[in-house]
């Protein structure tokens, strides 16, 4: 539990500042700013760039993260995101800060170990997969929901990517880089509705961004432990 800003690199300083600066822009010179989706957004770009390290902090600025994200949802009536983040999301957070916790790399106690997938784990993320996708996406029938279809999507794919994030695999940052693409045409959508969301549309394209360097990390750090 080390401050993980002592062990940034400066690539990672970079690329940390850089993506904090362009959702903070975006967010000032929309001309119509919301704090809310401004500190969603900075809570989440820093969390990545801690998950590309390793390091048990980014699970929890991700609880943190999905308490924002889930009231941003319910103000534009998203209960697929509003409930994933809330009731799914948010609880594999702080499960995943547990093992994480419990699981140090042994070349480095401040990183996670990594952990390679077999096919009990491929099995029960199909499986449970399929049946979360089928229970979410009968309620956000019930409930209305706008742009059902993505909003669906966008649930199997934040479950397959916080259950890679437990399982402590590489392949994580895959999962939440295929989720944001999902969310970033699901604010496309709600920003011609109302252009207030046009900066969502901004953070998770830093967010796509930030994932993919945390692939790549994680990719070279298995390597090494391996």
């Amino acid at each position: 539990m080390n401050n993980p800003i002592l062990s940034l690199s400066k690539k990672e300083w970079a690329i940390w500042i850089g993506s904090l600066l362009v959702v903070t822009v975006s967010n000032v010179v929309s001309g119509d700013l919301d704090l809310l989706t401004l500190l969603a957004a900075l809570v989440g770009v820093t969390s990545l760039i801690f998950a590309a390290k390793g390091n048990v902090w980014a699970q929890i600025l991700m609880i943190v993260f999905s308490i924002l994200y889930g009231i941003i949802s319910w103000r534009f009536r998203y209960w697929g995101e509003m409930i994933t983040y809330l009731g799914m999301t948010m609880p594999m957070a702080i499960w995943s800060t547990i093992t994480w916790i419990k699981n140090p790399s042994k070349e480095n106690a401040n990183e996670v170990a990594i952990q390679k997938l077999n096919w009990k784990h491929v099995a029960a993320l199909i499986f449970f997969g399929a049946v979360v996708t089928w229970g979410f996406y009968s309620l956000l029938l019930v409930l209305n929901t706008p742009n059902i279809i993505f909003s669906t999507i966008s649930i199997t794919t934040s479950f397959i990517a916080a259950s890679l994030t437990m399982l402590r695999s590489s392949y994580y940052a895959l999962g939440y880089a295929s989720n944001d693409i999902v969310l970033i045409i699901l604010w496309i959508l709600a920003s011609k509705e109302n252009p207030i969301y046009i900066p969502v549309v901004v953070n998770f394209s830093i967010f796509l961004f930030n994932d993919m360097y945390g692939f790549v990390s994680w990719k070279k750090r298995e390597l090494a432990q391996n």
